[in-house]
């Protein structure tokens, strides 16, 4: 690995974790933590480009199909891979077939690019992630040989203490705030072998007050109301949050946001 490299662009490849769901800005749109890692990427290089074709709710197979071979032809120097994980929150998951699509689908973007960057996605501490733990962590141990046989990098964020504390989830508990998102670009850009602007970013907050049994039974009348309720409703219709949603960054483009 470099030190402190020279990347001209970087393209991103996922699902709602990648889209940058819930770093909400202003407008209403997601920043997330690709675009705060292209942000900095481009402030060290001029004419820096950048796509970004992750979409909320996308199960492995639907990136493979309508992801994969599109980041493969725009070239990039670096190309980011984080899927799966929704495959592992579905009541019926076949694990034999989430590897083989993973696999599928890094067999195809390594060879294309510089770096492929693949990651052990975070899980927010709670009966969620004790329930599906097991299959997370099969898919993790498939990243990691992956990464092993074709170079590609892996970002640990599942070892982070910091990226399993609540306070860095939204109210849908699903998704990271926007501190969560910069501790995850943070986390990119010191693998990629750029010098830390965050030496701490594993470090969870200082501890806080715990919430009175009033305050967390209201949230969690918020979140099954706002949240699970549809989420549900999406499970049993056959539905995702991304139906017809297009890719955030359909094309590889100069970057002309702020360096975030």
């Amino acid at each position: 690995m470099q030190t402190n490299p020279t990347y001209s662009s970087l393209v991103a490849v996922g699902d709602s974790f990648t889209e940058g769901m819930s770093d909400l800005l202003p407008d209403g749109s997601y920043r997330g933590w690709a675009d705060v890692l292209a942000g900095r990427m481009a402030a060290r290089t001029p004419g820096f480009r950048y796509a970004n074709l992750a979409v909320r709710g996308k199960l492995i197979a639907q990136i493979v199909d309508e992801q994969v071979d599109l980041a493969a032809a725009m070239g990039a120097d670096v190309v980011t891979l984080v899927g799966g994980l929704n495959d592992t929150l579905r009541p019926k998951c076949d694990m034999g077939r989430v590897r083989a699509l993973l696999t599928e689908a890094v067999e195809r973007l390594a060879p294309s690019c510089k770096q492929l960057v693949l990651m052990r996605s975070p899980g927010r501490q709670g009966p969620v992630l004790e329930r599906f733990r097991p299959r997370m962590e099969e898919l993790f141990a498939c990243v990691d040989d992956l990464a092993a046989r074709h170079g590609a990098l892996v970002v640990d964020l599942y070892g982070a203490p910091s990226l399993a504390d609540p306070r860095l989830w939204d109210v849908d508990r699903l998704h990271l705030t926007a501190e969560g998102h910069h501790r995850v670009a943070e986390a990119v850009w010191q693998t990629l072998g750029y010098e830390a602007e965050d030496t701490e970013w594993r470090t969870a907050p200082p501890p806080t007050a715990p919430p009175t049994w009033v305050a967390r039974r209201t949230a969690d009348v918020r979140f099954t109301r706002q949240h699970l309720l549809p989420w549900i409703g999406r499970r049993l219709t056959g539905r995702s949050s991304g139906d017809g949603r297009p890719a955030k960054r359909p094309e590889l483009l100069p970057y002309e946001g702020p360096a975030v």
